[in-house]
């Protein structure tokens, strides 16, 4: 089974492709989508569809983990516009047909850290152990989509 993680966004779409294997998920891919920030909203949709639809027959797979859309009262703007990046990935793996888990940016952090209000640089830290990586992934958007397909995987491997 093939998990693709994806931390959306407008700017900067992280993804990440994991194979489970019985000994765990191995880390197939990871990179990020850029938008441009010039570009009116409708249009940096379509780039985002585009280039996310494109990813999927890239890297075909049989489950997508995404980050689930979170509100902050002081930033209510920002969480319109993600809501906006979401529907766009989320439109294209439902046309793929590939089914679709969100998980908590809460969760994903306690599963990977053991703290579910991890900063960034942590997740790339624990993400770079997981893995043993040379070098943190970067942007931290890489990281945040390894850590959120390695969530689902071990969610699914603990369910078999």
């Amino acid at each position: 089974m093939r998990i693709l993680g994806i931390d959306p966004g407008l700017h900067l779409t992280g993804y990440a492709l994991l194979t489970l294997h019985p000994r765990g998920p191995a880390l197939e891919e990871a990179g990020v989508l850029r938008i441009g920030t010039k570009d009116p909203l409708p249009n940096r949709l379509h780039q985002l569809h585009l280039q996310m639809s494109q990813l999927l027959i890239e890297f075909p797979c049989d489950h997508m983990a995404v980050e689930q859309l979170y509100a902050h009262y002081k930033h209510p703007r920002t969480a319109i516009l993600m809501g906006h990046a979401r529907g766009a990935i989320l439109l294209a793996a439902a046309q793929a047909n590939i089914p679709i888990t969100s998980l908590s940016s809460t969760l994903v952090k306690k599963m990977v850290t053991g703290n579910g209000h991890a900063t960034k640089r942590q997740i790339q830290l624990a993400v770079t152990a997981l893995y043993h990586l040379a070098r943190p992934p970067s942007p931290p958007d890489v990281a945040d989509a390894i850590a959120i397909a390695w969530t689902l995987a071990a969610k699914l491997q603990r369910h078999r």
